[in-house]
């Protein structure tokens, strides 16, 4: 076993594996509060698929889905990379996705302090 890897603990895949080496962000304009959706259902076969494109998929499902900040905190995976890959993933229309709020509320601190309360309740 290398030194730096401890026991109990899967090995993550490299960010920029994940991403094929891609570092811009989807055309589709996601931000933290987009909320994501799983757009297949739980019977279609996704064994082929990355392992984190399946753990997306697992924990998006519709009708309510989840915030691409909350994505992200629950793969303890930084936000720029993580909107690279459901950006991947909505190209190949697997998930969908949407704005909970207008973009006049998006740039509310209050709103923006009780996002950031909530992650690190995770």
């Amino acid at each position: 076993m290398e030194a730096d890897q401890q026991p109990g603990r899967r090995r993550r895949t490299r960010l920029y594996a994940l991403t094929d080496g891609r570092t811009a962000a989807s055309r589709h304009g996601l931000t933290m509060d987009t909320v994501i959706t799983t757009a297949v259902g739980a019977d279609h076969g996704h064994g082929s698929l990355p392992t984190e494109w399946q753990e997306i998929l697992a924990m998006c499902p519709s009708p309510n889905g989840r915030a691409v900040a909350e994505i992200a905190a629950r793969m303890r995976m930084r936000l720029t990379p993580m909107v690279v890959l459901l950006g991947e993933l909505l190209e190949r229309g697997l998930i969908r996705h949407r704005s909970p709020l207008d973009a006049s509320e998006t740039s509310n601190v209050h709103l923006l302090m009780k996002i950031r309360d909530n992650l690190a309740r995770l």
